[in-house]
Order: structure tokens, then C-alpha cells, then sequence
């Protein structure tokens, strides 16, 4: 059964950068796709980023384009998300996330969710 234990998240000022990091274990790492997401109460869950098996190809919003990096270690079962020149608007519970087909493109891809980690930026 595929864990996934996120960490990193905290309290940061507008402008600043947090590193989250999630650790999978339970499975084959390096055949999954990871994604992180995000949640704010009230509001649907939001695809952040996702990355594929080999981590060749990645996907961002728009809302994170350009300030935002997923990467992954596969021999170390580790994937991160680097967050530069955060904004308020990005205060949530960021979610990792696993799809057992190498690629997720759409939420019902990843079957496999951490228990989340609050980031919070201040204005």
C-alpha cells in the first residue's frame, strides 16, 4: 500500500520561498507519477503541479507558472516542490499525490494522497 508523508510547510512572508518535500514508500517509485495539490476551505482541490515517472516532463497552473519547480528523486523515493515569490493567495494545504500510470493528468488519476502540510504567506 503506497504511503505518501509530506513536509516543509510553515509560515513564510509574501516574496519568500518554502521547499515541501513528500516520501513515498509502498510501492515502486520510479513507475508513478507524483502531482502536489492544493486546498483552501471551501473551495475545490486545485492541480498545482505534476510530474512524470522519470521525471522528464512537468505540468504547472497557471496560478504557479514561473515560480513554482516540481522535481524528483527517484533513488531516493523523494519528490519536492519549491516555491519561490509566494504570494497570499497561495495559503492552503498542499497535497502529494501518486498515479500508478506514470502520468496523471486529471485528479481521479492519483490514487494515492499524503495528509497534507499548511503552508500560510503573510502579507
Amino acid at each position: 500500500q503506497v504511503q505518501l508523508v509530506e513536509s516543509g510547510g510553515g509560515l513564510v512572508q509574501a516574496g519568500g520561498s518554502l521547499r515541501l518535500s513528500c516520501v513515498f514508500s509502498g510501492g515502486t517509485f520510479r513507475s508513478y507519477g507524483m502531482g502536489w495539490f492544493r486546498q483552501v476551505p471551501e473551495k475545490e482541490r486545485e492541480l498545482v503541479a505534476r510530474i512524470n515517472y522519470g521525471g522528464g516532463s512537468a505540468y504547472y497552473s497557471d496560478s504557479v507558472k514561473g515560480r513554482f519547480t516540481i522535481s524528483r528523486e527517484n533513488a531516493k523515493n523523494m519528490v519536492y516542490l519549491q516555491m519561490n515569490s509566494l504570494k497570499p493567495e497561495d495559503t492552503a494545504v498542499y497535497y502529494c499525490a501518486a498515479a500508478p500510470s506514470g502520468w496523471g493528468m486529471i485528479e481521479k488519476d492519483f490514487t494515492s494522497w499524503g495528509q497534507g502540510t499548511q503552508v500560510t504567506v503573510s502579507s
